[in-house]
């Protein structure tokens, strides 16, 4: 908890400081201010704390350097969810509206000229490109020695290109409409699970002068878990409490989502079960009714235990490679706990 509070001053600082370099710009700016703060505020913090106690495993000493490096995950992150609502037309996020029906709002409350839904997905889209230039500033900015930067470089590079590279497949798999488990996990892993898990802890780990050995066991320990993580978000999706997840029960359905969930529903379908399948996903007006009938689809096809399966089976590898490691026994059990926490969550 106290480190999530030392996240939490950080991430508050920094967006501070930012807000009165906007405010210096043009005050017509506070609208920008004020969602920024307000949506990174929220959230689980689990790229900084895997990237964290990744580097106290391998010897790290906590530092405000260290504290403020791996808080500006968050800000990549909001990047990725306030693009990925704008990408799938989601009408809330964390139970608040998203950014884009947020502008698109004050657009309507202001009486401005033209569309308001353009002006929320132009604004959105800004907010977001924002957050990427953010996360930049704050990681350049958190004290790190420039020896350790320099390392560090190529890793969190490499953390943006598999992110966009993943947000670019998943809308691809939709266009396509394909139903192949093997490409919608790649698409779990390169969309959420690398930059979720595996990058952070080669982030932390690099800033403590890992070796190459000890990245591939991170790997070992973060690329399973990272997958198992965006199942159990896939299923959520579908099977989620609005009032736990902020978003509505179904969405994921009306998206026309092809995670690995619907992958296997899709090939286990009888025929009957195939034209429901084919009537209702992707329907953005699916009916609460409709939801139902796909949901005891996946049910009676077997995909969601299958997927629960691999959840299981996935976080077991994860925390047996873990545990093989001659690293900080503090922050090993640490890790494993972040492994329980990420694949078996409610939020």
């Amino acid at each position: 908890m106290q480190l999530r509070e030392e996240i939490e001053r950080a991430l508050v600082a920094f967006i501070d400081r930012e807000i009165v370099q906007l405010s210096s710009i043009g005050p017509e700016l506070a609208p920008i201010s004020e969602a920024t703060r307000e949506f990174l505020t929220e959230g689980k913090r689990l790229r900084p704390l895997f990237a964290y106690w990744a580097n106290r495993a391998c010897g790290g000493v906590h530092s405000d350097a260290l504290v403020n490096a791996v808080s500006s995950l968050e800000f990549l992150h909001a990047c990725a969810l306030i693009h990925d609502d704008v990408m799938d037309g989601s009408d809330t996020r964390r139970g608040k509206p998203a950014i884009h029906h947020r502008f698109a709002t004050l657009h309507r409350q202001e009486s401005m000229s033209g569309n308001a839904e353009t002006f929320g997905l132009s604004s959105a889209v800004l907010l977001g490109d924002l957050c990427l230039v953010w996360a930049d500033r704050m990681l350049n900015e958190s004290g790190l020695d420039h020896v350790v930067m320099h390392r560090l470089n190529p890793v969190y590079d490499e953390m943006r290109v598999e992110l966009m590279a993943g947000q670019y497949l998943d809308v691809l798999e939709q266009a396509l409409a394909t139903s192949s488990v093997e490409r919608s996990l790649r698409i779990a892993r390169y969309k959420s699970g690398k930059y979720t898990v595996e990058r952070p802890l080669h982030f932390g780990a690099v800033i403590a002068g890992a070796d190459t050995p000890t990245l591939e066991l991170f790997s070992r320990y973060g690329l399973p878990l990272g997958e198992a993580f965006q199942l159990r978000d896939d299923i959520l999706g579908v099977f989620g409490d609005q009032s736990e997840t902020g978003k509505p029960a179904g969405d994921d359905l009306r998206e026309g989502k092809r995670t690995v969930l619907i992958a296997h529903a899709v090939n286990r379908a009888s025929a009957a079960q195939s034209i429901e399948i084919r009537k209702h996903l992707g329907d953005p007006h699916l009916s609460p009714e409709d939801v139902q009938i796909l949901r005891e689809i996946i049910r009676d096809t077997g995909a969601l235990s299958e997927v629960e399966k691999i959840i299981e089976e996935s976080l077991a590898e994860s925390i047996a490679a873990i545990s093989s490691a001659s690293l900080d026994a503090e922050a090993v059990a640490v890790l494993k706990d972040l492994a329980i926490a990420a694949t078996r969550r409610v939020l």
